[in-house]
């Protein structure tokens, strides 16, 4: 271990030729593992660091630095200018080897920063989340070693941009039978969930895009990013006023028909034809965001809109509701037409879903494990909802559980200005959810409802009484 007190003289100022003053010993110790050179670079970083070394301050000549050390002199040099060329130091012929100066650090950046303080989540009902304690472990790992046992060897090297084709064909005879879709495997594209594959899609369209007047301000922002316009649509109980699209610029519209979110009904069987006509006679397009259409509790699903006209929808799903958004897993249902500019869109190789997750889906799909596990939680979250309103009806009757019998979230209709209060108390009782209003469309003509969307899949099962006990004391009394 190289170690030495060595001889160190400081400049006075950094103008002009530096003047030295009396020398001052520093105790370089080159300790740790690594080549002797960098032994060397990290002591001296150190000694800069913590302010043995200030800018300005001369270095010992290579030689003599390298007798104190007792290395070899071309080791202190390669050192010396790695750290010139890192900016520890400056070197200038004829003046010898300084550590750099550095700006005097603003008055700001010398506080130390400030903790922000957050109220601590008791209770958590933000909606749209699945309960991740019902994720099949022991399912998915069975069908995770059997997949990867199976699987050719092309399956481990550059992946196909349109996903793995063992995943496709079982999406393909899956979504026949359970959404009603008419596809085949080479019109799926598998993407990393629905915000990937909307990012794709938009980056193909053109114009404007109209969207529902609720709906997620995140959608609305990956569209207005890729530069297309949105163009808002009311809502009322029959979903999206689809009457409203002639009078737009629009060339798309995105709906969530099976349950739009987050009010929370279905879009009309009459509207679902109109806007069928209208991509038709227009041109035009509709993405249909299916985020949770297998859960319907007082019935069968209603089919997906995409099987009245597979050439003028775009069908979009994932695993983030069924299973996990852990997962990143999702597929693109597309027109025939699209499915070149889309693949060009996603580039030449698969970047963004494993291959290991796609080939577990996929034989979790092909033994039958999907759909128990959707029929199990079909009823687990039933129950929840029941629970929801029945405890509603009873502590809080007047407050109104809008929408169908579906889905991880409820919206709760309150009265008039008194989101805000509820929010507020929320926050005070450790009761994380969300209200209504900031996901209207701030382009809405639509008067504004105040409201709590309430996550009743979020929570864990022993956690969700206590959560419901917590939202009914923040609710606004009768008027």
């Amino acid at each position: 271990m190289a170690e030495a007190w060595v001889n160190i003289s400081e400049s006075r100022t950094a103008e002009a030729e530096p003047k030295q003053t009396a020398g001052t010993d520093l105790h370089l110790e080159l300790s740790g593992e690594g080549s002797l050179r960098g032994r060397l670079m990290r002591a001296l970083r150190e000694a800069i660091r913590s302010g043995r070394l200030v800018p300005g301050t001369r270095l010992p000549p290579y030689r003599s630095l390298a007798h104190d050390l007792g290395i070899a002199r071309n080791t202190v040099a390669d050192a010396y200018a790695e750290l010139v060329e890192e900016g520890w130091l400056s070197a200038r012929q004829g003046s010898g080897t300084h550590v750099a100066g550095r700006a005097a650090p603003h008055p700001n950046q010398e506080r130390r920063p400030q903790r922000r303080t957050r109220r601590r989540v008791l209770h958590d009902l933000m909606p749209s989340s699945p309960d991740a304690a019902t994720f099949p472990r022991a399912t998915w790992l069975t069908s995770a070693r059997r997949a990867v046992a199976a699987a050719p060897n092309d399956a481990f090297g550059v992946g196909d941009p349109r996903g793995r084709p063992e995943l496709r064909e079982t999406l393909a005879e899956y979504l026949a039978r359970a959404r009603g879709l008419r596809t085949e495997p080479d019109r799926i594209m598998v993407c990393s969930g629905f915000a990937h594959g909307l990012r794709l899609l938009g980056s193909v369209l053109e114009g404007a895009v109209a969207v529902e007047s609720y709906g997620l301000d995140f959608h609305r922002g990956i569209l207005e990013e890729i530069g297309l316009h949105t163009v808002p649509l009311a809502v009322d109980s029959y979903g999206a006023r689809i009457d409203e699209l002639p009078g737009t610029d629009a060339n798309a519209v995105l709906l969530t028909p099976a349950h739009q979110f987050p009010t929370g009904g279905p879009l009309h069987p009459e509207r679902r034809a109109a806007v069928i006509d209208w991509a038709r006679s227009r041109g035009g397009l509709l993405v249909e965001d299916d985020y949770d259409g297998e859960f319907r509790y007082d019935r069968q699903p209603v089919g997906a809109v995409q099987g009245l006209d597979p050439d003028r929808v775009v069908y979009i799903g994932s695993t983030s509701k069924s299973l996990s958004p852990a997962l990143r897993l999702g597929w693109m249902v597309l027109p025939g037409w699209l499915v070149d500019d889309v693949i060009a869109a996603k580039g030449p190789r698969e970047m963004w879903s494993g291959v290991v997750d796609q080939l577990t889906l996929a034989d979790f799909f092909a033994c039958g494990a999907y759909d128990r596990h959707l029929r199990r939680m079909r009823q687990h979250y039933r129950r929840r909802r029941d629970l929801l309103v029945s405890t509603l009806a009873e502590r809080a009757p007047h407050i109104k559980v809008s929408g169908i019998s579906a889905g991880l979230h409820a919206v709760l209709e309150l009265p008039e200005n008194t989101e805000d209060a509820a929010l507020q108390a929320a926050r005070r009782q450790g009761l994380a959810l969300e209200g209504l209003r900031p996901y209207r469309h701030p382009d809405s003509t639509m008067r504004p409802r105040d409201g709590l969307v309430i996550g009743y899949g979020t929570p864990p099962d022993h956690a969700f009484a206590a959560a419901l006990d917590a939202l009914c004391l923040v609710l606004p009394d009768a008027p």
